[in-house]
């Protein structure tokens, strides 16, 4: 494991070093989450680097990165653990009946306990960054029993007993805002929005995440995704589909952006069928030869 860098300008650079370009305000969120030990709360827009926070943090400290994807119907026991019942019945179908009844506690060891994200996150402790990702798609109850685990790290299980972290983990938690999340929870974590960058950052983004870019084209391309980001759009694109977009043109050859290049790539960057039929007539004007 690295050691926490030792201030926000210090955290700022070793996050550039793992191309993340962070502004003043997450930097900060982010060192305050590590230093005091609070889980992070990342909410923004779908697309703007909250999921990656947690992946570029796992490396910098060189933790191991434990990831629970949310979604609709998730519950404790798909977070938590489970049993190996197929583990179990071979077990039972090797004892003979007395061997059977006897030993049946043993069918309930550590050996047939699966552990799930956050037992996972429990056992390691400080050398994991936990991500709970998209958490605004579970339901209420799946979020009272996240802040349950988040209060202290621990849960008893009847069979094993009492599992506790020594110190806890990194926690990052993100949600795309498609529901409120409950004012308990948000008391919990530390709080960040993460907003689509400026045009300047998104092209120092570009260009940090996929250097074969040109720094024309890359300006393009961010100019292009904010004059799209501007129209009525159902899904607005995001900063990885800027960084797609940038890829996949300058896989094609092209050092500028043009209506008839951003025509033949528009699925790199607008993925609804709706969106594209809007921006489509638009073109010339997205790419900024309206005028």
């Amino acid at each position: 494991m690295q050691p926490i860098p030792g201030s926000v300008e210090e955290l700022t650079a070793s996050l550039g070093d793992h191309a993340y370009l962070a502004d003043r305000g997450l930097s900060t969120a982010i060192y305050l989450s590590l230093s005091l030990g609070k889980p992070l709360l990342l909410e923004g827009e779908a697309g703007v680097g909250k999921t990656e926070v947690a992946k570029v943090l796992a490396e910098l400290l060189d933790r191991e990165l434990i990831r629970l994807q949310c979604y609709e119907g998730i519950d404790a026991s798909q977070a938590l653990y489970e049993w190996n019942y197929s583990r179990q019945l071979i077990a039972v179908r090797a004892m003979d009946a007395a061997e059977a009844s006897a030993d049946v506690q043993d069918l309930f060891g550590p050996e047939f306990l699966v552990e799930r994200p956050l037992l996972s996150a429990i056992r390691r402790g400080d050398r994991a960054v936990l991500l709970v990702d998209e958490l605004d798609r579970a339901d209420d109850e799946f979020e009272a029993f996240l802040l349950e685990i988040l209060s202290d790290f621990a849960v008893t299980i009847p069979e094993v007993g009492r599992v506790a972290a020594e110190t806890p983990p990194a926690v990052v938690v993100t949600s795309n805002r498609t529901r409120e999340l409950h004012d308990a929870l948000k008391r919990r974590c530390l709080y960040h929005w993460i907003d689509h960058p400026d045009l300047d950052r998104e092209v120092a983004i570009v260009r940090a995440r996929a250097p074969q870019v040109g720094a024309a084209l890359a300006r393009d391309v961010a100019g292009a995704v904010e004059r799209l980001r501007a129209l009525d759009l159902a899904k607005v694109p995001g900063v990885a589909e800027t960084i797609d977009w940038a890829n996949a043109l300058a896989f094609l050859g092209a050092e500028r952006l043009g209506a008839g290049l951003a025509a033949d790539t528009l699925g790199a960057v607008v993925k609804d069928h709706e969106d594209q039929a809007l921006v489509a007539p638009r073109l010339a004007e997205v790419v900024g030869e309206d005028g």
